[in-house]
């Protein structure tokens, strides 16, 4: 008995169970791989012949097909009571699709295998959030340092796609080829994650439970899905920010600064999304969701004025602490207001509802900027998610 205790915690880091470590080691290996392929997205989708439209297609499609996916897959985990084998498959049809990125010849190609390349993402995720959440009480702190794994994980994909394009000048297509060679190391980790056995009392989620969901979900969370779901009409691809700082530059400054700008944006988001998970468990998610949806205002506005490089290194720092604020909080708040039973269900149709609307964001966000202008495009997004903050503040006590 007491080797079988003294082995369990010393896999106890920060007070997390081993899984939530292992799955975080699984994350960051895949956010290297991912965010190797992320910045110079854009750039290619310019080079195959794409055009602003098209990016907030290619932007909204990746969105929104992976959320889409999330409220099936969380249902089906949660019916079946399994998180593991949706993960692992989801990691795994990832890892295919981004090999096959390395063939892309036109954008319309590029389209279909980024969009099929998010389905992995839309059949893990609230499987592997649900399980974070079930092996800590603390949501925030679980999902939070989730989230830092998963963002230096990001912070090292970008940085290396940096270095192997400025110095050693390698073709954007090699550095996608590295990249998924990295994804298949990235499924090793889960080999050693171990699934908590059902309890003789746990009851699995008759089929009916797809037909009488709405009973399911508390009334406070289908409010908070639908001011979520108003703030993600601002909340357009990351693509346009590349693309805003990309076009104030030339030459070969054109594609560096931008993925330098993209690394500074990891780095941040990295740095606080642990330490923005701790404060959230002690002050209350609502007041930190709340600043950051008014925070993102304040970049858009900024990212509609900027015009030199010190404008953008302070918008991309701002850009990274309101990702590392948003993601695990939104996904904390949700289970929080969730049941145990549900809450895969629960975070799958969180994720569904805002991917369907991120789709239309930036669908909407590429039409202003061809057909009014990339100002626009930031204000738009700015006075969006102000009123979306606002509402938030108004349901504060019913929330």
């Amino acid at each position: 008995m007491k080797n079988k205790k003294i082995s369990k915690e010393t896999f106890n880091v920060f007070g997390l169970d081993k899984n939530i470590i292992l799955l975080g080691i699984v994350s960051f290996f895949n956010d290297i791989s991912s965010e190797m392929i992320v910045p110079i997205l854009p750039i290619l989708i310019k080079s195959l012949g794409g055009t602003a439209f098209t990016i907030g297609l290619v932007g909204g499609l990746r969105d929104s097909i992976s959320s889409l996916l999330r409220f099936f897959s969380g249902y089906l985990s949660d019916r079946e009571k399994k998180r593991k084998i949706f993960i692992t498959t989801g990691y795994s049809i990832t890892t295919i699709f981004k090999t096959l990125l390395y063939f892309a010849k036109n954008w319309q190609y590029l389209l279909i295998i980024t969009s099929l390349e998010r389905v992995g993402k839309g059949v893990r995720d609230a499987p592997r959030d649900a399980m974070i959440s079930t092996y800590s009480k603390q949501k925030g702190r679980a999902l939070g340092f989730h989230k830092a794994l998963d963002t230096f994980g990001a912070v090292n994909g970008s940085l290396l796609t940096f270095l192997l394009y400025w110095i050693l000048n390698l073709d954007l297509k090699i550095i996608i080829l590295i990249a998924a060679a990295i994804s298949f190391i990235s499924l090793v980790p889960l080999n050693f994650v171990k699934e908590k056995k059902k309890k003789i009392n746990e009851q699995k989620l008759s089929k009916e439970t797809f037909n009488v969901i709405d009973d399911k979900i508390s009334k406070k969370l289908k409010l908070f899905i639908a001011i979520s779901g108003l703030f993600s009409l601002s909340n357009f691809s990351y693509m346009f920010f590349i693309l805003k700082a990309r076009n104030y530059f030339s030459g070969n400054n054109e594609i560096v600064i931008p993925l330098f700008l993209y690394v500074l944006f990891n780095i941040f988001y990295a740095s606080f999304a642990l330490p923005i998970g701790i404060l959230s468990d002690k002050i209350g998610r609502k007041k930190i969701l709340i600043s950051t949806y008014f925070l993102f205002s304040i970049v858009c506005f900024g990212f509609s004025k900027a015009n030199n490089i010190y404008a953008f290194i302070i918008l991309f720092i701002l850009y990274g602490i309101f990702f590392a604020a948003l993601k695990s909080n939104q996904k904390a708040f949700v289970a929080d207001l969730s049941t145990q039973n549900i809450r895969a269900t629960a975070l799958g149709l969180f994720h569904t509802v805002n991917g369907i609307i991120l789709l239309f964001s930036s669908i909407i966000a590429g039409f202003m900027w061809e057909t009014f202008s990339q100002n626009i495009t930031f204000i738009y997004a700015s006075s969006v998610s102000f009123l979306a903050a606002n509402i938030f503040l108004f349901f504060y006590k019913k929330l």
